[in-house]
Parts: C-alpha cells; sequence; structure tokens
C-alpha cells in the first residue's frame, strides 16, 4: 500500500512540473512567433476587400483616355438611295427598277473645334443625305468637303454654334506592338462605346495588292465601329477603325485601322488642295522572304528588292538601280512591301525621304526627292504614263498620254493591230487627255455599264479606236 502512495505522488509531482513547464517555456515562446509573424511586411489578407495600397504605381488606367474620347467620337447616319427589291407588277411591265432610300450608320472622329469630322469613305459613299449625332444628343447636317478611295478616309464638315471636343492626331509611327489601345465608335447604332486591345501586328494588307498598311488591333470592333477612334493610353488617335476581319459580319478577334499619320495626311491634302497628294519613289520590285531570296541568288529575307527604276522618277535620278534592296526609308524599317508605300502614303510630291539601301554587301543612305505618279494602269487595257513633248511630237500629235505596257489579255490582239507601247492614246469616251489626271477623272466618273473607248496613234501613225466592255 506504502508503494502505491509513493508511485501516486510521484506521478502528481511530475505532472505539475511538466505543465509548469510548458507554461513557462512553450507558451511563452509561442506567444514571441506570433507577434513577430503580426508584424511580417507581406502578410497576405484573407479580407475579400479590394486592398488598393497594392496596385502597382505604373499599372494602366483607360478612364482619362476614355474621358477624352467619347465626346469627340460621333455617330453619322448616310441616307442612300438604292434598289428595291420589291417589284410590282408595273415595274416587271415596264422593265423599271424600283428605288427607296437605305439608311446606313457609322462613327466619325471631331478633329477641330470648328466641326471638321474625318470618318471613313465606305461610311459617307453614295449619300443623298448626311448626318451626325454628337455625344450629347445633339444632331447636325454634315457636308462631305472631300474624299479618298485609296485609304477609305472622307472629310466632313458641321456647323456649329460653339466650339466641339476634339481629339488630336497621334504619331502612328511611334505607335508600338504589344501597345494598349482603346476603340471608340458607336456599334449596332449604340452612343459612344469604348473597348480596349493591345495592337497585334502593323503595316497589315488585307487587299494582298499592297495598296495597304493597316494597324492591327484585339480591340472589339463591331458594324457601326467604322471611322471611330483607335487612340492609345494618352487618348491621342492613332488610327481610324476600318474594317474586321470576320466571316460572320461581327468582331471575332482583329480589326484594322487606317493609321493615323496617313489619315492626317489625307485630311491636310483635302483642305489644302482639294485633293490627296501622292509623291512616288518610282520603282518596281518586291518584298523578300525565303522563297524569293532563294530564286535571285540573295541572302537577305528582308527588305524590298528593286527589279526596275521609272524613267525621269526621284528613284532614277537619285541614282537608285535594279538589285538594290531597301532596308529603311528615314526612320522605318522595310521588311515587306507594306511598309514601304504605308509609309510613302504619309508624303507629298518634291518631299525628300533619306532611302536606306544595301548594294554589294554594304549599305549606302541615299535622298530621294518624291515625284508625281507619273503612270496609270486602265482596266483591261494596260499602263499608260505622262509623255513627253519628244514623245508627242513623234506622233505629230499635241495631247495625250503615253501607253508603257499593255495588258496581257488583249496584248496580242493589239500588237497584231500595230498598237504597241510607246504609242499615245488621245482621248478615252471621247475626252481629251493630257495626262494621267485626265484619265484618272475619267475613269473615276464613268458608270460601271458603261464601255470604255480609247482613241490612239498606233506605231504606224494611224488613228485607232477600240471598245473595252
Amino acid at each position: 500500500m506504502k508503494k502505491i502512495l509513493t508511485l501516486v505522488l510521484v506521478s502528481v509531482l511530475g505532472g505539475v512540473i511538466t505543465l509548469s513547464a510548458y507554461k513557462i517555456f512553450i507558451e511563452n515562446n509561442q506567444t514571441v512567433q506570433t507577434s513577430q509573424t503580426d508584424g511580417l511586411p507581406f502578410a497576405i489578407p484573407v479580407s475579400n476587400t479590394t486592398n488598393t495600397s497594392y496596385i502597382p504605381e505604373n499599372s494602366i488606367s483607360f478612364a482619362k483616355a476614355a474621358e477624352k474620347t467619347v465626346h469627340t467620337v460621333v455617330h453619322v447616319k448616310n441616307t442612300t438611295l438604292g434598289n428595291s427589291r420589291q417589284m410590282t407588277f408595273e415595274d416587271l411591265f415596264y422593265g423599271r427598277s424600283p428605288q427607296r432610300y437605305q439608311v446606313g450608320t457609322g462613327s466619325g472622329v471631331i478633329i477641330s473645334p470648328d466641326g471638321y469630322i474625318i470618318t471613313n469613305n465606305h461610311v459617307i459613299d453614295g449619300s443623298r443625305e448626311l448626318s451626325v449625332t454628337l455625344n450629347d444628343n445633339r444632331t447636325y447636317n454634315a457636308e462631305i468637303i472631300g474624299t479618298d478611295d485609296k485609304t477609305d478616309i472622307a472629310l466632313l464638315k458641321i456647323e456649329a454654334d460653339e466650339d466641339l471636343p476634339f481629339t488630336t492626331f497621334g504619331d502612328s509611327d511611334q505607335a508600338k506592338i504589344g501597345e494598349w489601345v482603346l476603340a471608340v465608335g458607336n456599334p449596332f447604332n449604340l452612343t459612344s462605346t469604348v473597348t480596349a486591345g493591345i495592337i497585334s501586328a502593323k503595316s497589315r494588307d488585307l487587299s494582298g495588292r499592297n495598296t495597304q498598311s493597316f494597324i492591327q488591333t484585339d480591340a472589339a470592333v463591331n458594324p457601326g465601329n467604322s471611322g471611330g477612334a483607335l487612340v492609345n493610353s494618352n487618348g491621342d488617335l492613332i488610327g481610324i477603325n476600318t474594317a474586321i476581319s470576320s466571316q460572320t459580319g461581327s468582331y471575332i478577334g482583329y480589326s484594322f485601322a487606317v493609321p493615323s499619320n496617313i489619315a492626317r495626311k489625307v485630311v491636310q491634302d483635302i483642305i489644302e488642295y482639294g485633293n490627296v497628294q501622292n509623291g512616288i519613289l518610282g520603282v518596281t520590285g518586291g518584298a523578300l522572304n525565303s522563297g524569293s531570296a532563294e530564286k535571285l541568288s540573295l541572302n537577305e529575307t528582308e527588305g524590298f528588292y528593286i527589279d526596275s527604276v521609272e524613267e525621269n522618277s526621284g528613284a532614277e535620278i537619285a541614282g537608285l538601280e535594279s538589285g538594290d534592296i531597301i532596308k529603311k526609308i528615314d526612320h522605318v524599317k522595310i521588311s515587306k512591301f507594306s511598309d514601304l508605300s504605308g509609309y510613302l502614303s504619309t508624303k507629298r510630291p518634291d518631299d525628300v525621304v533619306n532611302v536606306s539601301i544595301l548594294r554589294d554587301g554594304s549599305v549606302k543612305e541615299i535622298p530621294v526627292t518624291l515625284t508625281r505618279n507619273q503612270t496609270f494602269t486602265i482596266p483591261q487595257f494596260g499602263m499608260v504614263k505622262n509623255a513627253s513633248k519628244e514623245d508627242l511630237k513623234k506622233y505629230k500629235v499635241s495631247n495625250g498620254v503615253k501607253i508603257s505596257r499593255l495588258g496581257e489579255n488583249y496584248s496580242k490582239y493589239l500588237r497584231a493591230n500595230g498598237v504597241d507601247e510607246g504609242n499615245i492614246v488621245t482621248a478615252i469616251n471621247n475626252i481629251k487627255v493630257n495626262n494621267i489626271e485626265d484619265v484618272q477623272e475619267i475613269i473615276k466618273n464613268k458608270s460601271p455599264y458603261e464601255p470604255m473607248r480609247i482613241e490612239l496613234i498606233n506605231s504606224n501613225g494611224e488613228v485607232e479606236r477600240y471598245n473595252f466592255k
């Protein structure tokens, strides 16, 4: 019995000692550790409340850019007269094609306080009546100041009682791939709507004819956005939204905008000259890639390869040669033809550009003065160019343009009748032509169903007339 009591006493005493040691050493140490943890700078809050102190200082906000832009983007309503699909018995009996008014809509951007508005040419094409609605719902009649089919840019003007908010042009050449942008427009007849994305690519050509140089973005653009603004995070206008790549007619991933440097130049030309002044380099050729480089026995796969230099052009006068490879113009790297055509679209005749070429393994920089376009392609017939006094004197005529290349479809037939390169075209559709500007104007104003009548002097000095449908 004494042994059992002794064992119980020892057990109790051991428990007391163990508990005391736990209180003194273990709990006190844990309290100190907890205090240190609460003071760590990287402690993670478990609350769902947003902690703004952790937002980086350089994070991008589009609020200011959107605020600057939404009130400068307008809704454009275009009323046209088109053919109606509904025909009466009388229409069928008399062979009439009934017409009815059709309404199309798009967007535009105010670019000056006195009411100049830039939009797409296809937005206002064929208009009988044109109106513009501001973001505050005021509506004005609009006047077309000028258009350019090539770049799909048009300039409108409204008369307001007060200065209007406007967007300033940015430098689209400085826009970078991966840069954040906003697209502002009126999709689906809504008021100004803002979407965001990045620049996916530059110098895109959708036509395959090397005539375009779009900024590609993944900002959502839908029907009605055409003519709206593409702005950077500062709210500067760097493009005019123009097209989408879609099989459904609605946005599925990519949209395209005319670069602001091209749009600004078109607008300035329309205001100053009444039409667009195009400066040309005067070279023909193509963009290099691995396939073309192999055919030409070249090691270069980037740049524009000069195949030929146009007679009396700025390129010929400056000394550019066949076989040269254009690597850069001014500060713009040339990797494909749309890089070249896009940059030249911002220039006028008599502007000087510094062309960096690769020749015989070394790079040379040559200043070239751009000239006016000297050639124009007449559909089906071929290419013509301005004729010199010597050319006209040779064929004993006082006016005309020179044939520089015959079209493939009719070249054999024309040559069999004595028509060849170097002959002179004196009239088109019974209108005398003196230069390619005259030719362009006649072709532009010709009805799509009207045959084209060409009068020319052949190699034998004889007057020939040909009709082309």
